[in-house]
């Protein structure tokens, strides 16, 4: 600043440093998260970031079949299936209401041929389940329209009536929210997010799987499946993913998987093992 203000250098920069603290990472966070309005610019000096490669942890092999071979209600079996096939987050998936689902050919939405489901976000659920994109929707003539979109698979529409024709006649108690409590004091009422981590994490100990099961780990699994299945496409795995932006996709995803089969060969032919 003594340079620019004295030797008339760069007056652009002068100006973009006349501020009386830069702002932390805290200040940053709190600033994307929507809780402060930060007026405070970044370093204008700073090197640009590279992009952060991430890890995500994936579902232990023959996850699916092992939690629904142990768990206890149709309702948990539609939930391990919902997971496996959507990218769905808990907190959208517990905050579905049944007017979200449109589980036929043609629906009126009119915005996906297939079946499929709407995750629209709700402030006043009961059981506090929120959606973490909120994209507008709205009900016309009786029909959701607009939110996250997902198409949903054969298998989940299956769950899906086994569930509604089983638990959900006999308990539900008329909120009109898809997921409810099979038990307790509260039986009938919108099942919680942090009672599927629950039941999802002692399931997984029924099944002896490795590590602790979490719906992250779903979503997680479903977008590298997608990618394989693909040949590494990103254009399709953000869409049957519903990921916000390609660069999230390509810091998550866009690295070798260090044990497959493409990787080893890859090094065998540097170290000359190739026959």
């Amino acid at each position: 600043m003594h340079q620019c203000t004295a030797k008339g250098v760069n007056g652009e920069l002068l100006t973009a440093l006349e501020v009386r603290r830069l702002p932390t990472r805290a200040d940053r966070n709190r600033a994307l998260l929507g809780h402060v309005k930060s007026s405070m610019p970044a370093n204008p000096l700073a090197p640009k970031r590279r992009p952060r490669r991430r890890h995500p942890k994936m579902l232990p092999d023959g996850a699916r079949p092992g939690l629904v071979e142990v768990v206890n209600a149709a309702r948990d079996a539609m939930v391990v299936t919902w997971l496996s096939d959507t990218s769905l987050r808990i907190g959208g998936l517990c905050g579905l209401h049944l007017a979200d689902l449109h589980l036929r050919e043609d629906a009126a939405c009119g915005e996906c041929k297939s079946p499929h489901l709407h995750v629209c976000h709700r402030w006043g659920n009961t059981n506090r389940a929120a959606a973490k994109i909120k994209p507008d929707w709205q009900m016309v003539d009786g029909t959701v329209t607009g939110g996250e979109i997902y198409r949903v698979s054969p298998a989940m529409i299956s769950t899906y009536f086994a569930y509604m024709t089983t638990e959900y006649a006999k308990h539900a108690t008329g909120h009109g929210m898809l997921l409810i409590q099979l038990a307790g004091p509260n039986i009938g009422e919108p099942w919680t997010a942090d009672a599927a981590r629950g039941m999802l994490r002692r399931a997984g100990r029924r099944a002896e799987l490795p590590g602790r099961i979490t719906p992250k780990a779903f979503r997680h699994q479903f977008t590298n499946d997608v990618l394989d299945a693909s040949g590494g496409d990103p254009l399709v795995a953000k869409a049957a993913g519903d990921w916000a932006s390609m660069q999230m996709l390509d810091e998550v995803y866009g690295h070798p998987d260090l044990h497959s089969p493409e990787f080893t060969e890859a090094l065998k032919t540097v170290w000359g093992e190739e026959e």
